[in-house]
């Protein structure tokens, strides 16, 4: 039984590559369940001040209204703890990830929910997952000195706990399956 989060990142619906990756994936893994993260459909919010604070308070002092402005982070963070393998379709949008997808990784990235620090440093909490990363980019190549997208999001994920990432161009993915 295996659970797929599978988050689209690419603002294009019609012709995106990073979503004909994501969905040749989906379809090579075959997931029992699926819950899929569309962030252009539903566009997530910047943090703000509020945000930042709240996050902070121990969660035994929460009041309704603090679980109310940590709502939507704790909805992205049960999709990510219920899932077995994070799909995730990245463009590469002038060297770097969509702002859609860093106000996701804003909303996951949460002291003492998904990362801890300690006297040795961060440890992550979301541990045996593994993440797989398409990324789309129409003229960087990935691993090009100036992709600052991918090691960002290896990075993210790793500080959460997710060692397990593959990273695959999305563009040959799109290849092979037309082949």
């Amino acid at each position: 039984m295996t659970t797929v989060l599978h988050i689209n990142a690419s603002g294009t619906k019609e012709g995106s590559v990073s979503r004909a990756a994501t969905d040749t994936l989906l379809q090579e893994l075959s997931p029992t369940q699926v819950i899929t993260r569309d962030l252009a459909e539903a566009p997530l919010p910047q943090i703000d001040e509020t945000w930042i604070t709240t996050r902070l308070i121990p969660q035994d002092e929460l009041t309704q209204a603090d679980r109310d402005v940590l709502a939507l982070s704790d909805t992205l963070i049960e999709e990510i703890k219920a899932a077995d393998i994070i799909l995730i379709g990245m463009p590469m949008y002038n060297f770097g990830m969509p702002a859609a997808l860093k106000a996701w990784i804003d909303l996951i990235a949460r002291p003492k929910v998904t990362f801890s620090y300690t006297e040795n440093g961060p440890v992550g909490l979301l541990t045996n997952k593994k993440a797989i990363v398409a990324v789309a980019s129409g003229g960087v190549p990935v691993g090009a000195p100036m992709d600052f997208a991918t090691p960002h999001m290896e990075q993210v994920l790793r500080f959460v706990g997710i060692e397990d990432i593959t990273v695959l161009t999305a563009k040959d993915i799109v290849a092979k399956a037309a082949a």
